[in-house]
């Protein structure tokens, strides 16, 4: 991808997250994928107290605030799995939450932000309606906004993820990981590159929402309508662009973008559960979708290094789960 002249988050950042994140969201494992000698491994981010990697970054973003205007309160719009960062570091915290969530957001999401204590106001399903709303109850409050993903505290916190797999696998020749806003994948590249240059950072996303892949080959952030992203099973990726911070970190540090079908998304949940012993949402399986359908994309031969594929969350509602367990796996 082109390279960029703005200031990226560093390791240090990422590092100073990580103490900051101690006790808080776990080291998740490394787990094996099929067959030891194919050198795949999930992080299992579907593991973390929240179910999901958003713990990370919401939780560095508002342990950095200043103590009194903290104290105030936090506000944050998502389809689910940030809106239950924010809830739980808010509940930590000691602090009032309000969450935006959209209307189709997964009642496991849901269920989870108000098991915390906070409010929720719900939308419609466009991700700038969320975001509009949001805003407009900050102020007329006085809480603080904490963002999905275009934000340095976030991108630093998300980070960490990538931090723990390049300590945890010396070996290490490709990271795949899911693209929705680009915090995770922007945190996740920052750390990968600054410790294990060598190794490709790939992006995942829906082909059914493909934005981030449209803006990294086009060299401007392009906009997807609302009624295209919602397409998509994987509700954690139904942004409707990158960010202005995350664009430039995809864009300097990233090595390509895979886009999977919806058939591949769901084939994906599936073989988490049967290979990886895993309880996967759609948004989560969309690395391991293009590790095994996608494999020549990856670039890199078996027997060259290990392969990582970020599992981004498990937070699925059971029925549709049973669902997902019955997909088809393409040929």
């Amino acid at each position: 991808m082109t390279g960029t002249a703005e200031q990226l988050v560093g390791i240090d950042a990422i590092r100073a997250a990580s103490r900051t994140l101690d006790g808080v969201a776990i080291r998740t494992p490394l787990v094996v994928l099929g067959r030891p000698e194919d050198g795949v491994l999930l992080k299992a981010e579907s593991l973390q107290p929240i179910g999901a990697f958003k713990i990370r970054g919401a939780y560095n973003a508002v342990a950095a605030l200043d103590p009194v205007v903290r104290s105030r309160g936090v506000i944050t719009y998502s389809s689910g799995n940030h809106a239950q960062g924010v809830a739980r570091a808010a509940r930590l915290f000691g602090i009032p939450a309000v969450i935006v969530m959209p209307s189709d957001s997964p009642a496991i999401k849901r269920a989870g932000v108000a098991a915390d204590g906070a409010e929720i106001v719900v939308v419609g399903t466009a991700s700038e309606e969320r975001r509009r709303v949001a805003e407009r109850i900050a102020e007329e409050r006085g809480l603080v906004v904490i963002p999905p993903y275009d934000d340095d505290r976030i991108i630093a916190g998300q980070g960490t993820c990538g931090l723990e797999i390049a300590e945890s696998a010396p070996d290490l020749a490709a990271v795949l990981v899911p693209i929705g806003g680009g915090g995770l994948a922007s945190g996740v590249a920052a750390a990968v590159k600054s410790i294990v240059p060598r190794a490709r950072v790939i992006g995942v996303e829906p082909e059914l929402a493909a934005d981030a892949r449209e803006s990294l080959e086009s060299g401007r952030i392009v906009a997807w309508p609302a009624e295209l992203v919602n397409r998509t099973v994987a509700d954690g990726t139904r942004t409707q662009s990158l960010g202005r911070r995350t664009f430039a970190h995809l864009s300097a540090l990233m090595d390509s973008v895979i886009t999977v079908s919806e058939d591949e998304i769901l084939a994906g949940v599936r073989i988490a559960a049967e290979e990886g012993r895993l309880v996967v949402e759609p948004s989560g399986a969309l690395s391991i979708a293009a590790v095994r359908f996608h494999r020549q994309e990856v670039g890199v031969p078996t027997g060259a290094g290990s392969i990582v594929a970020v599992v981004s969350g498990g937070n699925v509602d059971p029925d549709a789960y049973r669902r997902y367990l019955e997909a088809p796996i393409p040929a």
